[in-house]
């Protein structure tokens, strides 16, 4: 049997970490049995799904890499489809025209909510012979089997039944002649040979009806896998106000894909106690049967955690590929500087984001008008002049502009004024950075170039000598 998945997001707001984990476990299971991953856009809630929710969740499954082998598909598209099977099953008997006013159906409601019974419809039209002309609105139901039950061996909770008396009669269409979700979902489960459907825990109850809707066509019933939910830091449902926006805010916060992956395969599926795992190691190792059926909560340092993991042990360029993006946000202009990937580098142990890294790197491409205060304040001082007017001499003197030279340069001038490294490289991580930390001063001033560095000590002496002035 070829193993086929779908990921079936309604595009009604962004892809959110529920959801994009959703998709990396379907994405996974597929993937580790050599089958298909469908993406599927089930938008039949015309009023709620927009173009700029569907852009989002295509963003979102470019930026992860989870790549899909059909669609996307859209349920808005396949209107007739739906329709079509409909209407062979009015005629065969497995569904029925239902006239009941809105009107009939709330009082029926409240006197069901009023005796302690669950709300369900009558089933009044099911049986009905009453006459009604053709152009009489109606919605149409599936006549839901009324004995039995429903029972389906879950992949992640096991056994799981329902009792056909608790599932009524399922409206497939409604009065516009619009099919809704419920029916939309099996018709292109049907269709496109999906054999399992792993969700999320929200649509156990859906189930049940699917699979009735599934029987009832003589439709082939897929496996079912229903994933928990993931929770906060707080033990509540992850919601906005946990910072869980779409995947791309993560983005835009500087993570690296790779290390969102990691983070959310870990959030419910764990192999022994490894935590790094490349998506090789995933696609190798993941299997259904290895997931948690409890909640799990997100925890942003664990992910904070693993993004820089990810950032110092992942080559260079490629996480330049990344950092551009931010640079470019900021509007920092890479043209006048060191390569990307060198900043990477000189960076990365500094820094859990890119984003952080993107802010951190701007010395080495733009020149500053203005030190930290404080820093200035400290180290900027006139005992530091007569080291700054030394490691330039030196600097300036240097024919080969390598890290090794430039270090040469910095200890040989505290040794000839027979002071610490620090009181040399302090005034001169100021000058040449404009703040009070950096990465080792050999290497980031190299990366900062001759030309430029000389003439920002310049400027740090200036800074001094107006300083004097004012004393």
């Amino acid at each position: 049997m070829k193993i086929k998945t779908r990921f079936a997001p309604s595009p009604t707001g962004y892809l959110h970490v529920g959801g994009a984990r959703t998709a990396l476990y379907s994405w996974l299971f597929t993937r580790h049995l050599g089958g298909e991953f469908v993406l599927r856009i089930e938008d039949t809630d015309l009023e709620r799904s927009t173009q700029e929710a569907i852009d989002a969740i295509m963003d979102g499954m470019n930026w992860l890499n989870l790549d899909w082998d059909e669609g996307p598909y859209f349920q808005t598209k396949r209107f007739d489809r739906y329709n079509a099977v409909i209407d062979e099953m009015l005629e065969q008997g497995t569904a029925y025209k239902c006239y009941c006013s809105k009107e009939r159906l709330e009082a029926l409601r409240e006197t069901q909510m009023a005796n302690g019974e669950k709300p369900r419809y009558d089933g009044r039209c099911r049986g009905s012979h009453d006459h009604h002309a053709a152009d009489e609105p109606c919605v149409v139901r599936f006549a839901n089997p009324q004995d039995g039950s429903v029972v389906f061996d879950d992949k992640i909770r096991g056994p799981i039944e329902f009792s056909n008396l608790e599932l009524d009669d399922l409206i497939i269409r409604r009065t516009d002649g619009s099919p809704t979700y419920n029916f939309c979902v099996v018709v292109d489960d049907w269709d496109m040979e999906i054999t399992h459907v792993i969700r999320g825990e929200d649509h156990i109850n859906n189930t049940p009806r699917q699979i009735n809707i599934l029987k009832a066509l003589g439709a082939p019933v897929p496996e079912y896998a229903h994933v928990s939910m993931i929770l906060g830091d707080d033990g509540k449902k992850l919601s906005k106000r946990h910072g869980a926006v779409g995947v791309m805010q993560y983005r835009d916060d500087g993570y690296l894909p790779e290390a969102l992956l990691n983070y959310l395969v870990r959030l419910g599926w764990s192999h022994g106690d490894q935590e790094i795992f490349s998506i090789e190691e995933m696609k190798s190792l993941f299997t259904l049967e290895a997931i948690n059926k409890s909640a799990s909560a997100f925890n942003t340092e664990k992910l904070q955690w693993l993004n820089h993991h990810y950032i110092n042990h992942m080559p260079p360029e490629y996480v330049a590929t990344h950092l551009l993006w931010h640079v470019e946000q900021l509007g920092i202009d890479t043209r006048n500087g060191p390569q990307l990937f060198e900043i990477v580098t000189l960076l990365g142990e500094r820094c859990k984001t890119l984003k952080e890294m993107a802010e951190a790197c701007r010395y080495f491409y733009e020149d500053f008008s203005e030190f930290d205060a404080d820093a200035a304040k400290k180290h900027l001082r006139p005992v530091a002049r007569q080291p700054l007017e030394a490691v330039k001499a030196k600097l300036a003197a240097l024919t080969e502009w390598t890290p090794a030279t430039v270090h040469d340069a910095i200890q040989g001038t505290a040794d000839e004024l027979g002071v610490g490294m620090g009181k040399v490289g302090m005034p001169l991580r100021v000058a040449v950075t404009g703040a009070g930390q950096s990465p080792g001063m050999d290497v980031t001033v190299h990366a900062i170039g001759q030309r430029r560095a000389l003439a920002r000590i310049d400027q740090a002496l200036a800074y001094i000598a107006e300083r004097e002035a004012q004393q």
